[in-house]
C-alpha cells in the first residue's frame, strides 16, 4: 500500500530518448533527460537536461529546471476539507452511496488473500516490488528542498 516511503508524492516522469551520437564525454550521457510532473501534494513541473560545463572540454552535467505552483497563505493539506467539514459544507465530501459503490469494486481483491511483504520504513518497499512496474523501470521521486517560492 505504500505506507512508511521515504517520500510522499504522486508523480509522473517522462523519459526522452538518448541522442544517437552523444555531444558531451561523461557520465552525464549515461543519464536521460527528462519531464517531471509532481501532482501532490506539492505541485510542480520540472524539466531536467543535461549542458556543457563551461570551460574548452566536452563536459557536462545534468540540471533541473523547477517550477512550483506555492502561494503565499496557501492552505496545508486539509486545512480547506476541516474547515468545511466544521462549517457543514459537504461538496468535497463522498456520498454514502458512491463509497458503497467504491467499496463493491474494491471488496473483490481484498478476498484475493495476497501475501503482504514486509520492508523498513523509510525503503522504497520489499525487493520484489522492484520487478514489478512500467515498461522502462521505476522511478522513485525525491524529496525536495524547501526553498524560497518559485514562480
Amino acid at each position: 500500500a505504500g505506507k512508511a516511503l521515504p517520500v510522499t508524492a504522486t508523480e509522473v516522469l517522462i523519459r526522452f530518448h538518448r541522442a544517437r551520437q552523444p555531444v558531451l564525454d561523461d557520465t552525464t550521457a549515461s543519464k536521460q533527460n527528462h519531464y517531471r510532473f509532481r501532482l501532490g501534494p506539492e505541485v510542480l513541473i520540472a524539466l531536467s537536461t543535461n549542458v556543457k560545463m563551461p570551460g574548452e572540454r566536452l563536459v557536462g552535467e545534468q540540471i533541473e529546471l523547477v517550477a512550483r505552483h506555492q502561494q503565499p497563505g496557501e492552505m496545508q493539506p486539509y486545512e480547506r476539507l476541516l474547515g468545511d467539514a466544521l462549517r457543514g459544507d459537504t461538496m468535497l465530501f463522498a456520498r454514502e452511496d458512491s463509497v458503497e459503490a467504491a467499496w463493491k469494486a474494491v471488496d473483490p481483491i481484498l478476498e484475493t488473500n495476497s501475501a503482504v511483504l514486509p520492508y523498513a520504513s523509510g525503503t522504497w518497499g520489499p525487493r520484489e516490488a522492484a520487478a514489478v512496474g512500467p515498461e522502462g523501470g521505476w522511478h522513485d521521486p525525491v524529496a525536495l528542498a524547501k526553498t524560497a517560492p518559485c514562480l
